[in-house]
């Protein structure tokens, strides 16, 4: 079980999925420090959506945090990772990063690395126990207090690491489940794009994975 205690960053959190998951874990009751590169955007915004939040510009953010959660586009992956890196140390740093690649987002374009957490796990070294999640749920869904009815697969090499950011998920109303080591994580990566191919062929861009047949 997670303790309470811990203090929960989220880098790139004036961002739509940043900002969503911040709220929600405020809001049960977690200290949660918003991340932007700028300290006054990270302050302005979490000024905005309440429930306590704080915010820092993203490398102090991680310096005070027990657990980092990246959620930033692709294109700022590295460049926040090499930001954050000094402060990773014996942390879980849960990535959501997807592989987007405009202007064809509704392409699927793995790094060579294999898939973004991969990539992060790289650059961050064995010191740091990545984890990989919340790649399908919609951010503008998850800005609001409605039930979600979208499952999350949470990846990761080590199970202690994966199992408390299920338990992060559930604090965010989502029903979460184990998927796997963090190489499995391009299947949701890919999936992605995957959604959004859907959304905009089916609309109204509300389309995300439900697991059936489980035993909970």
């Amino acid at each position: 079980m997670i303790e309470m205690a811990e203090t929960i960053a989220v880098i790139g959190g004036t961002g739509n999925l940043g900002a969503a998951i911040a709220r929600r874990l405020a809001k049960a009751g977690r200290t949660v420090i918003i991340g932007s590169r700028s300290q006054e955007s990270a302050e302005r915004a979490a000024a905005e959506l309440g429930f306590g939040l704080s915010g820092r510009a993203n490398a102090n953010a991680a310096r005070k945090a027990d657990i980092i959660i990246i959620a930033v586009p692709f294109a700022a992956q590295a460049g926040t990772i090499a930001d954050i890196a000094p402060h990773c140390a014996g942390k879980i740093v849960v990535d959501t990063t997807v592989p987007l690649v405009p202007p064809k987002v509704m392409r699927v374009q793995l790094p060579p690395e294999g898939s973004a957490a991969q990539r992060a796990q790289s650059q961050l070294g064995e010191d740091v126990t990545v984890v990989s999640a919340f790649h399908n749920v919609a951010a503008h869904k998850l800005a609001t207090d409605e039930a979600i009815d979208c499952d999350v697969l949470v990846f990761g090499d080590d199970k202690a690491a994966r199992e408390q950011v299920v338990e992060l998920a559930g604090l965010m109303g989502l029903r979460a489940f184990h998927a796997g080591a963090l190489c499995n994580s391009a299947a949701a990566e890919a999936l992605t794009s995957i959604l959004i191919f859907i959304n905009k062929n089916y609309g109204p861009g509300e389309a995300g994975i439900r697991l059936t047949g489980i035993l909970e």
